[in-house]
């Protein structure tokens, strides 16, 4: 069981910028991918972005392109998600999960495509 603890949510103007960060005591190694997602009042929780464990790669939905940027540090198996020019729209609550599918070459955006999900973090945008 992988336990996920996202943080750095908080209440800010618009413009303004954010970094979250989702933590875990221990990745299993059949963790290829972690994702970013938010979920607004009265809305699906949707996709932002994905980033493969162990090579790299970066997938965002266009919605955030050239605004959300994810990255990691393995060595503390931390993954953030850096948030410019925020907008109301991007209010939220914050979520990452962890999957524990087979590498298939990419990482989704999808809920199906993940397993492990933290609590959330609040982001504020006015």
């Amino acid at each position: 069981h992988v336990q996920l603890v996202e943080s750095g949510g908080g209440s800010v103007q618009t413009e303004g910028s954010l970094r979250l960060s989702c933590a875990a005591s221990v990745y299993p190694y059949s963790t290829n991918c972690i994702g970013w997602f938010r979920q607004a009042p009265g809305k699906e929780r949707e996709g932002v972005a994905s980033i493969a464990f162990r090579g790299g790669s970066t997938y965002y939905a266009d919605s955030v392109k050239g605004r959300f940027t994810i990255s990691r540090d393995n060595a503390k198996n931390t993954v953030y998600l850096q948030i410019n020019k925020l907008k109301p729209e991007d209010t939220a609550m914050y979520y990452c999960a962890a999957d524990r599918r087979p590498w298939v070459g990419w990482c989704g955006l999808g809920l199906a495509d993940f397993s492990y999900w933290g609590q959330g973090t609040q982001v504020t945008v006015s």
